[in-house]
């Protein structure tokens, strides 16, 4: 058993559109499969049901979109998923992270600011009657502005 602690990336290069070493690019990336960046982007990265993995090698000053973001390399933008981030130990992220979940291991640098939303519920199959939501309480009407007044409601209010 080895005792280092460096672990591989769960998404395997071979099994991903892969951008290598000495590949540059500048625009937008759309795909629908995992993607494995080791070379440099410029520009955005959107992948919203897979998986985004920046590669040691990998510079990036992109905003990132995707279900799942793991960085090894560099990355300058905001980072955006709806299930997990993952900074290793020698990421360097500068940008604001927004995501239900989040790993930063020691080592890596991040600077910048972290939103965690809840996980965005899956939408209800075909042919389901009930709703699992609970439905939201009625809230009382707002008060009406009055322009000639130039108050809201004070029907009632003392002043």
């Amino acid at each position: 058993m080895s005792s280092t602690s460096f672990r591989t990336p769960e998404t395997d290069p071979r099994n991903a559109a892969t951008i290598g070493k000495a590949v540059k690019i500048i625009g937008q990336i759309f795909t629908k499969e995992d993607l494995y960046v080791d070379g440099d982007v410029e520009g955005t990265i959107e992948s919203q049901d897979n998986k985004v993995t920046i590669g040691p090698n990998g510079r990036v000053q992109a905003s990132i979109r995707a279900r799942e973001v793991t960085i090894l390399g560099q990355v300058q933008g905001n980072v955006e998923t709806t299930d997990k981030v993952d900074l290793r130990k020698d990421a360097k992220l500068v940008g604001d992270i927004i995501t239900a979940r989040i790993s930063i291991e020691d080592g890596a640098l991040f600077k910048g600011s972290i939103d965690i939303r809840k996980a965005e519920p899956k939408p209800a199959t075909p042919g389901s009657t009930a709703s699992s939501a609970p439905t939201p309480a009625a809230r009382p009407a707002e008060p009406a502005f009055s322009a000639a007044t130039g108050a809201a409601g004070t029907a009632g209010v003392k002043r």
